[in-house]
């Protein structure tokens, strides 16, 4: 009983400390990060007064989800999700709402085909990390955060550079501050629950391997993603 308590504290206590992180990477600054960089793992031990393998664990979680990476000998790093290309303003003040639906009905089922042949597992269990995120969001701002974090990852899956590249000028694009505020206006739970059931679909089909089924379900979702801001 004492050590079934002990364990449950324990548990706890890690899920805070895991939040703190959460918390630490999304802001992209603070006492624990520097120049992009998690403090190495010794000084992450020390901070939280936890063993090494409680912070790898932690790291691990982190990783999964799409928040860090990590390079042998070199230490962790934030992964950016929001594009920070440059020349975007100028053409974002050339582009419209329907623009970027064209564009992204043309581009994106043609990532999710290449996808269901590509994605490893590891880039998948990111994804499904994405969209349950997704589904926890309270504003449209968070729901955005981890939306486009779901589509960069099927994009990156496909690991064509310059698919990528087209893709994150879209979504540079698509992130701007204008966008986004025109899908406060529409943002609801009933959408959201419908869009995040249309991921799941994307995802099962990617998961089954079956090419015409995931870019069948990315034209699906596009469809009803695009009444945020028509």
């Amino acid at each position: 009983m004492a050590i079934a308590l002990e364990n449950m504290m324990a548990s706890e206590d890690r899920h805070g400390l895991l939040e703190r992180l959460r918390l630490a990477i999304e802001a992209g600054e603070g006492d624990l990060i520097k120049d992009g960089q998690l403090l190495p793992e010794r000084e992450l031990m020390k901070t939280f007064g936890v063993g090494r393998r409680a912070i790898r664990d932690m790291l691990r979680t982190l990783e999964i989800e799409g928040m860090l990476f990590r390079r042998q000998g070199l230490g962790t790093f934030i992964k950016v999700i929001e594009s920070k290309s440059t020349n975007i303003p100028s053409l974002t003040n050339r582009t419209s709402p329907q623009d970027i639906i064209e564009v992204r009905q043309e581009i994106e089922p043609i990532l999710a085909r290449l996808s269901a042949d590509r994605a490893t597992l590891l880039d998948i269990e990111q994804m499904k990390q994405f969209v349950r995120r997704a589904g926890e969001a309270t504003s449209a701002r968070q729901y955005e955060r981890w939306d486009s974090a779901f589509h960069a990852k099927i994009a990156e899956s496909v690991r064509n550079t310059l698919f990528w590249g087209v893709f994150d000028l879209v979504n540079s694009v698509r992130a701007e501050q204008r966008w986004i505020s025109a899908r406060d206006r529409v943002f609801s739970q009933e959408l959201n629950e419908k869009l995040l059931k249309q991921h799941s679909d994307i995802i099962s089909a990617i998961e089954a391997r079956d090419p015409p089924a995931a870019e069948l379900a990315m034209r699906k979702h596009l469809v009803t993603a695009s009444s945020r801001i028509s």
